[in-house]
């Protein structure tokens, strides 16, 4: 396989395969829809370590509020973050706003058409550049994520992915596989089709080979070795679900208004700074009597057994830990808040939210479901 630049006719018949599959069956995804190069740069960071169907719920409300890269850049920070909320890793938002600014103050307002000029901008390496750059600009670069790691390694019959201990000298050998397979005629397309390849056929476990337009040449069809992965590590958490109604003046009569407890993580956390949640318990172990309801949240290689237990108002001091700024806020403010991913889970869940998230964990007598 390392081979294949010098069979014009054999790379010539995968690229038409490849093509062949993507244009019958291609997954119907928002950011497909048109070629706007800032649209596709915000689709590209929020694919990044998080789920299409996650981001396909994001996307099109973040480009509503922000629907250019200046409207973007003129943002304060925290509006940006509430519109990331539930897509998780934030310092991609907080990067995203940064380029944003970068480019609407130096560059006119217009993100750069080349690749290796995109690479300059903060939070953009060099798959995001190749992707933005071949997808909106047709350049003939070859765009290359973990999924078109997984598709090359199998096709040539590696063991492993360079990020998975490959090293420098696998990534050379996958980076020129990639630049020699890419359609010079068509590269933002082939592009996708090799992520697409490897998001629905090509999978890190069970692959359908069958179905793989590259199965003839492929020397592994199946799972390639790769290196032992690190197990999550678990454990526990508590947090306090305070709700209390308030009574706000109207010009004709007061109403009732529910408001909900919640913490703003101090700035200089090293994870997730800024953003609100609820506030903590001081013991993480919840008597059952006491259990509202119980979650899986994973964070990076951590999963959190969480529990939320009911605190009334005056209960709040004794029961919880302040790590940062408090305050009551309307529930009806807090869907346009910067929540972490397990505050919203949590206030969906309690039907506090519009609706739950499509990851949450339902408690049926304090057991976890998966």
């Amino acid at each position: 396989m390392e081979k294949l630049d010098e069979d014009p006719a054999r790379v010539g018949a995968l690229r038409a395969r490849l093509l062949q599959w993507y244009e019958r069956g291609r997954r119907d995804l928002p950011w497909r829809k048109n070629r706007d190069p800032y649209a596709i740069w915000v689709s590209e960071i929020m694919l990044q370590q998080t789920r299409a169907a996650c981001v396909a719920e994001r996307y099109q409300p973040f480009l509503t509020r922000f629907p250019t890269l200046v409207s973007l850049a003129l943002a304060p920070e925290e509006e940006v973050l509430a519109l990331w909320s539930g897509l998780g890793y934030y310092n991609r938002a907080r990067m995203l706003h940064k380029a944003a600014k970068f480019v609407a103050e130096n560059l006119g307002g217009n993100l750069p058409v080349r690749s290796g000029q995109l690479r300059l901008l903060p939070g953009i390496g060099d798959y995001t550049a190749a992707a933005v750059a071949s997808i909106a600009h047709g350049e003939r670069v070859a765009a290359v994520d973990g999924n078109v790691e997984r598709v090359l390694c199998r096709l040539a019959g590696w063991e492993a992915g360079s990020r998975n201990g490959g090293g420098a000298e696998l990534r050379r050998k996958i980076a020129s596989l990639a630049g020699r397979l890419l359609d010079r005629s068509r590269p933002g397309d082939f592009n996708q089709a090799m992520m697409e390849l490897g998001a629905t056929v090509c999978l890190p476990r069970n692959p359908q080979c069958p179905a793989c337009p590259f199965y003839a040449d492929c020397k592994t069809r199946g799972e390639h070795q790769t290196p032992r992965r690190d197990p999550m590590v678990c454990e526990l958490a508590a947090h306090a679900l305070s709700v209390r109604t308030a009574q706000t003046s109207g010009k004709r009569r007061a109403r009732a208004a529910r408001e909900v407890l919640l913490e703003q993580r101090p700035k200089f956390f090293s994870v997730m700074p800024g953003l609100w949640e609820l506030p903590r318990l001081r013991d993480v172990d919840v008597p059952p009597q006491n259990l509202r309801m119980t979650l899986r949240h994973a964070i990076m290689r951590v999963n959190y057994y969480v529990s939320i237990r009911t605190v009334f108002e005056d209960d709040v001091e004794e029961l919880t830990i302040m790590d940062g700024t408090r305050r009551w806020v309307p529930l009806c403010e807090t869907e346009g808040m910067a929540l972490t991913g397990l505050t919203r889970k949590v206030l969906a869940r309690a039907h506090l939210l519009p609706a739950a998230p499509i990851d949450a964990v339902a408690v049926a007598q304090g057991q976890i479901v998966p």
